[in-house]
Parts: C-alpha cells; sequence; structure tokens
C-alpha cells in the first residue's frame, strides 16, 4: 500500500533548520497521524509523501513556499500599547489571538518602544526552509467518518 488521498498515514519525523537544530519530532512520543490530501500538513511534506510505502525512510529539504509561506512584510505592524486593553504587563515574544488579513490568526510581540508595540502576524517558520527525516509507519484508507470530517480519528473515535 502507498501514501495516497483519504488514506490515514502515520509517521515518526525529525524537523531541522538549515543550521541543523532539531525544531520538531515525534521521536520518543506518538508518530503523527494524518489524512493524506487533506491539507493536514504542509504541502510540501505532503507531495514528498505521495506514493511512498510502509517502512520507507527518507530526508526532504521543503521550500518556505511550500511550508508555512515566504515572510509578508505587510503581517508586521507598529500599533499601539492601549490595544492591549486589560493586559498588563507585555513582553516581546508573546502571542495573542486576533484577527489578521485571512481571518483569525495568531500574532507575537517582536519588538516595543514606549507605547508603540511590534506585531507579526507571520507563522514562527514562515521565510524558513525545513527539513524532515520521515519514516512511514504505517498506511491504511481512512474510514468515511474521517473523510466526512476531513481528519484522521483517534483509536477511540474522534476528539474534537
Amino acid at each position: 500500500m502507498q501514501v495516497a488521498d483519504n488514506m490515514a498515514v502515520s509517521i515518526h519525523y525529525t524537523l531541522t533548520n538549515d543550521e541543523g537544530e532539531v525544531i520538531d519530532s515525534s521521536i520518543g512520543n506518538e508518530p503523527l497521524v494524518y489524512l493524506h490530501g487533506n491539507g493536514n500538513i504542509i504541502s510540501g511534506l505532503e507531495q514528498a509523501l505521495l506514493g511512498k510505502s510502509v517502512g520507507e525512510q527518507f530526508t526532504v529539504r521543503i521550500a518556505a513556499a511550500d511550508a508555512y509561506g515566504e515572510l509578508m512584510q505587510d503581517r508586521v505592524q507598529v500599533i499601539p500599547r492601549e490595544m492591549f486593553e486589560g493586559v498588563d504587563v507585555l513582553e516581546v515574544g508573546m502571542q495573542f489571538h486576533a484577527d489578521v488579513s485571512e481571518g483569525p490568526g495568531v500574532v507575537t510581540i517582536v519588538a516595543i518602544n514606549g507605547d508603540e508595540v511590534t506585531i507579526d502576524g507571520n507563522h514562527p517558520l514562515a521565510g524558513v526552509p525545513l527539513t524532515f527525516d520521515i519514516e512511514v509507519l504505517e498506511i491504511r484508507p481512512a474510514s468515511a467518518e474521517e473523510m466526512d470530517h476531513g481528519h484522521v480519528h483517534g483509536p477511540n473515535g474522534h476528539h474534537h
């Protein structure tokens, strides 16, 4: 069986940046299980997994555009401190839910200069090419319910 659309795929992965620093890994934890062809994972990784079989191990470098997108300068804004009403202490690195150009999203404080706060609505990995070390562990046809919901359900049903 090979990875294809509407298959539930289980993988172990280690994600690194170009400096070789580990950003995330499933090793030592539960594998990542996703529904192939439904946009549950970044597009470049989904494309790299297409046609792979159980037991295959490979390394793939995903360009930023096919990962979390390019860094978009229009998502960096300076706003007045008063926009954070009810928050007593602001620090660089804090994240907040906010309405961004695509709808609900997360912004990160990247600078504070007096009463001016610079926020960044880009994904923290935007503009970063990513390298994945992958091992394909399991492939099975998705259930009708999983396909209807657009994601894989856990061993005891779905957990919405």
